[in-house]
């Protein structure tokens, strides 16, 4: 494994990733923490990861969503449009602030589909790099927010999990429908 996220070549451009739309089992699935054996294989993804994610567009993609059931996501907020990858092997939440906020929130796997998402407005994750090395940051705003839904996504767990079922039926009946229109076209 190397320390920098690698850039997407142009080949992994070429082979990006199917993201699995809901209601996909895989997305509801519990990961397995990525062990020594599977360096090979998160170096080998990360890259398409993260191309997957850039063409999308979307700014986190986590594993289960391309069918790997791995703890591995990918987040890049582009500030001033600059690629800024963050690679996170095996990420826990270790701390997360009693203030929370509520802001609107999408996925790729739930796409065009959008709601008012209450979360811990900052916090602590700990995880590794692709070097190995064991690192934690403190994050606020959208970053925090980011973290968190992509962590969800390694337990099974979909940003509509977090509000009413009465909200979490009505997106899960217009993604079918577009869905299903879009089979059709």
């Amino acid at each position: 494994m190397t320390d920098a996220a690698p850039a997407p070549s142009p080949a992994a451009e070429a082979e990006r990733l199917h993201i699995l739309i809901a209601p996909d089992p895989m997305l509801r699935r519990k990961t397995r923490l990525v062990g020594p054996g599977d360096a090979a294989t998160v170096r080998d993804l990360v890259p398409r990861m993260l191309a997957t994610m850039y063409r999308a567009p979307g700014i986190g993609l986590a594993a289960p969503q391309v069918g790997v059931a791995l703890r591995l996501a990918v987040i890049d907020l582009q500030p001033e449009e600059r690629r800024e990858p963050l690679v996170l092997v095996n990420p826990e939440i270790v701390a997360a602030s009693a203030e929370t906020e509520t802001r609107e929130e999408g996925c790729l796997s739930l796409p065009d589909q959008y709601a008012d998402v209450t979360r811990p407005r900052a916090v602590t994750v700990r995880f590794q790099g692709l070097d190995g090395m064991r690192r934690e940051i403190a994050a606020e705003g959208l970053l925090a927010r980011c973290l968190q839904h992509e962590i969800d996504h390694l337990e099974g767990v979909l940003f509509i999990d977090r509000i009413s079922s009465l909200r979490r039926s009505m997106i899960l009946r217009r993604l079918a429908k577009a869905q299903r229109e879009k089979a059709q076209a």
